[in-house]
């Protein structure tokens, strides 16, 4: 029965292709965070193993630095990834990583799901919840309420304080219908924009994007600070 209802959930969605995207430098970090590991396993792993797990999702792509595609695909034999159908090196940019990514899913895929491979602690809930309502509206993605009070401010004097009930940090995976966030990278890439976020290249196309809810544990590791934060949540020292 568990079977039958995953095939069925499946097919309501249509088939769904993960976009890993872990072709950053770690500048920020001073050493390479995908394959620094935490509780012993890589931090791309961790990442990896949350989709391998998930059943809206049929197929992983992984996006990252030229010199690393043979050190993650071997990870993706050893961890079993079994959905990791390709592991391909990334461009200068996030932006073109990403776009990048879009153009290697398999042929029949109808939603695109695109994450960080730097946020290893993503959860099936979290994943579940953005691929079903891409499927619905064409775009989604988690977001998580601010917590503290934004200052808009320019030259270090304060301009205006944004209503924090309107303000939302959003996170990954980012889910978007398969051809609407391939055109909206590439208008992105061919206006020369720097965009923050895929959701961005999509709000530039005037669509909407619905918002899911998001896990304050679905942190980013960008910094040192954030490994010890990341270390703490596996051992559940965070609750």
């Amino acid at each position: 029965m568990g079977w039958f209802r995953r095939k069925e959930k499946q097919r309501e969605i249509g088939f769904c292709s993960a976009v890993v995207v872990a072709a950053g430098t770690s500048s920020r970090m001073g050493e390479d965070k995908i394959v620094r590991e935490l509780g012993g396993v890589p931090v791309i792993v961790h990442t990896l193993l949350a989709f391998e797990r998930s059943p809206e999702v049929d197929e992983i792509v992984v996006v990252t630095r030229e010199e690393l595609v043979a050190d993650v695909a071997a990870l993706c034999r050893d961890f079993q990834i079994s959905k990791a159908s390709k592991v391909i090196r990334g461009g200068d940019t996030r932006l073109q990583s990403a776009r990048m990514g879009t153009l290697e899913v398999h042929r029949d895929t109808q939603l695109i799901a695109i994450h960080d491979g730097a946020r290893p602690f993503v959860t099936g809930k979290v994943i579940s919840a953005a691929i079903c309502k891409a499927s619905q509206t064409g775009a989604a993605a988690p977001a998580i309420p601010v917590k503290d009070t934004i200052k808009e401010a320019s030259d270090g004097l304060v301009e205006r304080t944004l209503d924090r009930a309107k303000l939302y940090a959003v996170q990954t995976p980012q889910v978007f219908e398969a051809s609407l966030i391939r055109a909206a990278l590439q208008k992105a890439l061919d206006d020369g924009v720097e965009l923050t976020d895929d959701c961005a290249a999509v709000e530039r196309l005037g669509m909407r994007v619905s918002l899911t809810p998001g896990d304050e544990r679905n942190i980013k590791l960008t910094t040192p600070a954030d490994l010890l934060w990341g270390e703490a949540l596996l051992d559940g020292e965070v609750l």
